[in-house]
């Protein structure tokens, strides 16, 4: 092949890992190839709903209904799907996959330059070694190879570079980070704060840990980053770069340092495994547009597509020696995928406060840390634990758009500000099961010839048990802080909707039950690293992408010491 295919690294997708993996990489002086199965993005002008207002669009930001049926079935589930927003999800028509008839799962896409860090919600959480332990202690999947000492530096390595706001609380359950200044709390916020820790000692409420650039660092403004705006249209993209995405930070410092190339429109069909070295030779690869197939050569590679994404290269990876998938001598390629469950929780109205606002669009909300189980015994009749969040706001004149009336009363009406309102929804652990799992389709493939996914996930007993929890735990803080009309909920569950998809190459000590070994590499190929959420071995409670970041960077540090020293 050309010189021009051959690198020293090569890193699969440009999302949360992929941008990480690439800033990395190039930083330590890796000529790095980075593959993009979607689009380019150009800040601000791929932006399309950037500072408009809702009546600004022809549907109010809402999708035209029989388009977002015919071409948008599963990413119009999303809570950020709009108009304004739509370019950013994956056509369904174009990659699809397949469930059984009674277990729905929706898998929701960014094919674009960023991935899904532009869609994220920015919500950044560390484990602690109440979440690394868990699977050795109760005995469900298999131990993590890592604690949490293994990740705290690379946890602050990564937040100093992104930017994270928040609190320091001193909890066990959940570490501190390295903050920028706190969001402030509203007033009822406080008020039930206030409320809810006098009457249960174990239970704290703070604001959300989210990666908005309150007070920029030197770092910050170099790259173009600029403090948040309070503009809360983040899914649109951010031109002030104020929150974190790979588009807006890690991709433009890798640039800068000379080494990177980034190839757009190129599905990586599988991975080049060479029998006689034993090592990853590189990737095969298809045009999206063209359908032309290429091959790219690199002496390490980085699967950072997403975890369903990257689950599929690998099962599609098949050889003589790797029949069931790449690295798949475990046989566990694909099994104990997990999401958390949600949609389970309480909401209320508070009277007082009439007199109170607040300002600007915040872009986070509250977050009360798990609470339960958090030591070894506990009389409750599930085991692991979910973590709160939500938020109080007033009522405003958006309801008037549903309501009836017209004149200047009605008029009056809508300037002035009804009711707070305040809402808890619980995120949930799912347990890593086995016969959660994805596995290439025998008979169908996507428009590229690639065998679809088949995704088989879904909650059992333990996630059942836990969403009851919620939901009257929810109800419980709630009327304990004195507000009315408090109605639990515990909703369908449809995982994807999580949109933390993970596990199905987890990491583990025995390479008999694991894909990968404590610094992401393949047991069974030693040049080949996945750092996306496919690495997963339990879910914790907890936003996962802090975590993911934190593994990749940590992973390349290990990677680039291996290369230099000719290991790998």
């Amino acid at each position: 092949m050309k010189s021009n295919n051959k690198f020293d690294a090569i890193v699969v997708g440009s999302g949360m890992s992929g941008g990480w993996a690439a800033k990395e990489l190039t930083a330590k002086g890796l000529k790095t190839l980075v593959l993009e199965r979607g689009k380019d993005t150009k800040p601000g002008i791929d932006y399309v709903g950037e500072n408009k207002a809702t009546w600004e669009m022809e549907f109010r930001d809402r999708v035209n209904p029989k388009l977002a049926k015919q071409e948008y079935a599963v990413q119009s589930q999303c809570y950020a799907f709009k108009e304004s927003t739509r370019n950013f999800f994956a056509n369904d028509n174009e990659q699809p996959y397949s469930t059984p008839n009674d277990k729905p799962f929706a898998w929701i896409r960014g094919d674009q330059v960023g991935g899904r860090s532009l869609l994220w919600a920015r919500q950044s959480y560390r484990w602690s070694d109440l979440d690394f332990t868990a699977n050795k202690r109760d005995g469900h999947g298999t131990d993590w190879p890592i604690r949490y000492e293994d990740v705290e530096k690379w946890y602050t390595h990564v937040e100093k570079f992104v930017g994270v706001s928040g609190s320091k609380e001193g909890l066990a359950q959940l570490p501190d980070s390295h903050f920028l200044p706190a969001i402030e709390m509203n007033c009822v916020e406080k008020h039930v704060k206030q409320r809810m820790e006098a009457k249960f000692s174990d239970r704290k409420m703070i604001i959300g840990r989210c990666a908005h650039l309150t007070k920029p660092t030197a770092e910050h403004l170099a790259l173009g980053r600029a403090n948040c705006q309070f503009r809360n249209q983040c899914q649109r993209g951010c031109s002030f770069g104020a929150y974190f995405s790979s588009v807006s930070a890690t991709l433009p410092a890798a640039r800068r340092t000379g080494n990177l190339t980034l190839v757009t429109d190129t599905i990586v069909q599988s991975i080049i495994y060479d029998e006689k070295t034993k090592k990853a030779r590189g990737v095969r690869v298809v045009n999206r547009l063209t359908g032309d197939k290429q091959e790219y050569y690199a002496r390490v590679v980085f699967l950072c597509a997403s975890t369903f994404a990257t689950l599929q290269i690998m099962l599609n990876s098949k050889s003589d020696i790797f029949k069931n998938g790449f690295a798949n001598n475990s046989g566990t390629l694909g099994h104990y995928v997990m999401d958390h469950h949600h949609n389970s929780g309480a909401r209320g109205r508070y009277t007082g406060f009439k007199d109170r606002y607040y300002y600007g669009r915040r872009p986070t909300g509250i977050y009360v840390p798990r609470f339960r189980n958090l030591k070894e015994n506990n009389d409750l009749n599930f085991i692991r634990g979910y973590g709160f969040q939500g938020r109080a706001s007033r009522s405003s004149w958006h309801g008037a758009a549903s309501r009836p009336g017209f004149g200047e009363q009605f008029k009056n009406d809508i300037r002035t500000p009804g009711d707070w309102y305040f809402s808890l929804t619980g995120f949930g652990e799912m347990l890593p099961y086995r016969h959660n799992l994805v596995k290439l389709h025998p008979t169908k493939t996507d428009r590229w010839g690639i065998p679809q996914l088949h995704i088989d996930c879904s909650i059992f007993d333990n996630e059942v048990k836990m969403r009851e929890d919620m939901a009257n735990t929810a109800t419980e803080i709630l009327l304990s802080a004195g507000l009315v009309d408090v109605q639990p909920y515990n909703d369908e569950v449809i995982p994807g909707l999580g949109i933390h998809e993970m596990g199905g190459a987890r990491m583990g000590l025995d390479p008999k039950t694991s894909v990968l070994n404590k610094y992401n590499q393949c047991h069974d190929v030693e040049n080949v690293f996945v750092t996306d959420g496919a690495a997963m071995a339990s879910s914790a409670c907890q936003n996962p992408s802090l975590t993911y970041m934190a593994l990749t960077a940590r992973a390349v540090d290990y990677a680039v010491t291996q290369f230099n020293r000719g290991a790998i």
